[in-house]
């Protein structure tokens, strides 16, 4: 077994097909083809289902899947740690919840950038669930993600908990009608709306008027407008979105944390340790 036939296997695997996968690697489609094959036979297991517009994982092909990522990160850990320098330097990916970029974060990555020039920083946004899976996959060095996250082969390197809040336009007055509002929410798997829908479903109230948007921005603009309520941490009222009307919710649904989080491997780069010690240091 080779490496180039585990990095094939990831990439038809990712891409769903042997021909797409041709094109992202720059190969000829009877080599992927073959390569493919050849790995089936020393396993001894079909890895894919074939079907005539694509491929999907077998159930051995998706316990393979996790080994061979495992497995092909450890060459690239092992490759990284050989090579780093004695100073921070080198690719540095971070995922990132939009709600982390509304407080001092920017601030904090500014700084950074400043005293680690040789650093090449980049940033993966999605929901905490997504980027959770990425780094599991060893797709991220770490990432910012919310809710309640279960410590299993993760080290928590920094940790801040915050306040959720019913948000409204303008300033606050009397308590907002739970069951007359309509919700601007983001996509499903986001902890605020599982808090919301939670906080629904306890008071007998139907979910619906809910609006879903995929961007933190027009969700706040959409508050802002009057056109619906949210729920959102209090750190994302800053700037224009200060005035905002926010108002408790139930103790037991209130408080949340912000996390920093990495696998739990032997090697963690230099970069990513002045990263999160800056972010200790600076906060969000």
């Amino acid at each position: 077994m080779e490496m180039m036939d585990l990095k094939v296997f990831i990439s038809v695997a990712e891409e769903g097909g042997i021909s797409r996968a041709a094109k992202k690697l720059d190969y000829v489609q009877s080599n992927v083809t073959a390569r493919i094959q050849k790995l089936e036979s020393e396993i001894g297991a079909d890895l894919f289902h074939r079907y005539p517009k694509g491929v999907r994982l077998t159930e051995k092909g998706a316990q393979f899947r996790d080994y061979a990522l495992a497995i092909l990160s450890l060459a690239d850990e092992a490759i990284r740690a050989v090579q780093e320098k004695s100073h921070p330097s080198g690719p540095l990916v971070i995922g990132v919840v939009e709600t982390v970029t509304c407080g001092n974060f920017m601030n904090v990555l500014s700084d950074f950038q400043s005293c680690y020039p040789e650093v090449s920083l980049s940033l993966v946004t999605g929901s905490s669930s997504e980027l959770l899976s990425m780094v599991m996959d060893r797709r991220l060095d770490g990432a910012f993600v919310t809710g309640d996250i279960a410590p299993s082969q993760l080290i928590f390197e920094y940790t801040v908990k915050d306040e959720i809040m019913l948000l409204t336009s303008g300033m606050a007055g009397a308590y907002p009608d739970l069951s007359s509002a309509r919700w601007a929410v983001s996509p499903i798997g986001c902890p605020f709306r599982r808090v919301l829908e939670e906080w629904l479903d306890s008071a007998g109230i139907l979910r619906k008027n809910f609006i879903e948007i995929g961007s933190l921005e027009t969700l706040m603009s959409c508050v802002k407008s009057g056109l619906a309520c949210t729920l959102l941490p209090a750190s994302v009222l800053k700037g224009e979105y200060r005035s905002l009307g926010s108002y408790q919710i139930p103790e037991r649904l209130r408080f949340t944390s912000t996390s920093l989080v990495r696998r739990n491997d032997r090697f963690s780069s230099k970069a990513f340790a002045a990263f999160a010690e800056m972010v200790r240091l600076k906060g969000l």
